[in-house]
């Protein structure tokens, strides 16, 4: 890698990488925590609706008060400091700032956030993978055709997965699966924003002295952040979501090649070239041993003797007959990595992944039997956990995107584990995302259109 160096270059001509990022929360203080230490990026502007929110995030990761007092995005550039503020539109907006990190994780603030910083002549940094599942592959289409860069966020798994899975291919190895590591148990598919707690092992205290969101825990939790995230892999690497949902087995590091390829190998997998989570919970909730719970993996095969060979002598852990391997990365640090994807974007003009057809969705599935008249409150809720199927599935049964399940009221019941349909439910608000997101259906790869 040479990032480091090619920022360098620009940091000694006076040309720092401008940045904004949209967003204060956990992921945004992440970056912030290490954009102060690296010499050449300049973050010109934060936007966040609370901007008490934001500066108190500063002030937590480490930043002087005297760093962040520019009073406009023009000041911040002039002087080399940081302005907060409460409109992103502004940063879209800056014609300084080269790269536009949305790390909101509101699915249809980002989809919006996105498209005004393409129009704005701005890279994309896309940590709300929430927006990249509803509509990336027509936001990355759509910067591609102005020349610029829309990259999922190097540090979030799916970026990681896409990094694995371009290894396989530059290898020249058969890819089997993708995937990443996860706590989860079958029970945790219904928890709620009022259950999740007891899930995490958690007291009422501990809860009371952190910023916890419940219904973001809970999205973890009951495995809707790993159907969002997985078919975004699925639409950045053309690898396919299980036809139905994923399957979450137990694995640990010793079993990943083993569990992970065509169950007609001895495998759990229904064919190759699918995406799957290693749970590192057993089903009656003992712990697997050598888990990759915080990890990201890829299993793929040997081409031939040799190979299988090589991947013997060189100590590759391998399935039992030896012609399956894996590779994978123990940790992701989420936005304390994510500058990579902003210097790769804006010095090389490469993603770290991208969404590039739509190939998986993740759809609203009844938590429990829903009626007609019943409002849906979206992903980390009480009424609907997200389901990863390929698109093609989704278009044929008219399935709801998890990313437009929020704040809609159901026209009809709808029974528990069941798909909630489009005609299921009244689409009355945030149409301009809506009509997005039909924009892509209808412009999907043939083959998604023959298969729906």
């Amino acid at each position: 890698m040479n990032l480091s160096s090619l920022l360098s270059a620009r940091a000694s001509a006076g040309r720092p990488v401008r940045v904004g990022l949209i967003g204060a929360g956990k992921f945004g203080s992440m970056v912030l925590a290490q954009a102060q230490r690296i010499e050449g990026l300049h973050v010109v502007g934060v936007a966040d609706l609370n901007v008490g929110k934001a500066r108190a995030s500063l002030d937590r990761v480490g930043w002087p008060a005297e760093r962040y007092a520019a009073r406009t995005l023009g000041e911040a550039v002039k002087t080399g400091m940081t302005c907060v503020l409460d409109d992103a539109g502004a940063l879209a907006a800056c014609d300084e700032i080269e790269c536009i990190i949305e790390a909101t994780g509101h699915p249809i603030a980002g989809v919006r956030h996105a498209l005004a910083a393409i129009e704005g002549g701005k890279h994309v940094v896309m940590v709300n993978v929430e927006a990249d599942v509803l509509c990336g592959p027509l936001l990355a289409a759509r910067a591609r055709a102005k020349n610029l860069v829309y990259s999922m966020a190097y540090g979030d798994q799916p970026a990681i997965i896409c990094e694995l899975v371009d290894w396989v291919r530059a290898c020249g190895f058969e890819l089997t699966s993708a995937g990443k590591g996860m706590n989860f148990e079958p029970r945790y598919r219904y928890s709620t924003p009022d259950t999740v707690w007891g899930f995490f092992g958690w007291s009422e205290e501990e809860v009371a002295k952190g910023d916890f969101n419940p219904k973001m825990y809970n999205s973890f939790t009951d495995g809707t952040k790993a159907a969002i995230e997985m078919a975004a892999v699925a639409n950045g690497t053309g690898l396919d979501c299980p036809d139905d949902g994923l399957a979450f087995p137990p694995t640990g590091l010793h079993d990943l090649a083993r569990v992970f390829r065509p169950a007609a190998d001895g495998g759990r997998l229904a064919r190759s070239g699918l995406v799957d989570i290693a749970a590192s919970q057993e089903p009656d909730g003992r712990e697997v041993v050598n888990n990759i719970r915080y990890g990201v993996f890829v299993t793929f095969k040997a081409p031939n003797e040799y190979a299988r060979a090589c991947f013997k002598q060189y100590g590759l852990l391998t399935d039992p007959s030896g012609w399956y391997g894996s590779m994978w990365r123990p940790f992701h640090m989420i936005g304390l990595e994510t500058s990579i994807s902003v210097l790769s974007a804006v010095l090389r003009g490469e993603p770290t992944g991208s969404s590039r057809e739509f190939r998986g969705d993740a759809v609203a599935t009844a938590k429990r039997d829903l009626k007609a008249g019943e409002m849906l409150d979206g992903e980390g809720g009480y009424a609907v956990w997200a389901k990863a199927i390929p698109a093609a599935r989704s278009l044929a049964a008219g399935g709801l995107p998890i990313g437009l399940a929020h704040n809609v009221r159901l026209k009809r019941p709808v029974a528990k584990d069941s798909i909630v349909c489009v005609d299921d439910v009244e689409l009355e608000h945030d149409l301009d995302v809506v009509a997005l997101r039909q924009e892509m259906e209808r412009s999907a790869g043939p083959g998604v259109a023959e298969a729906a």
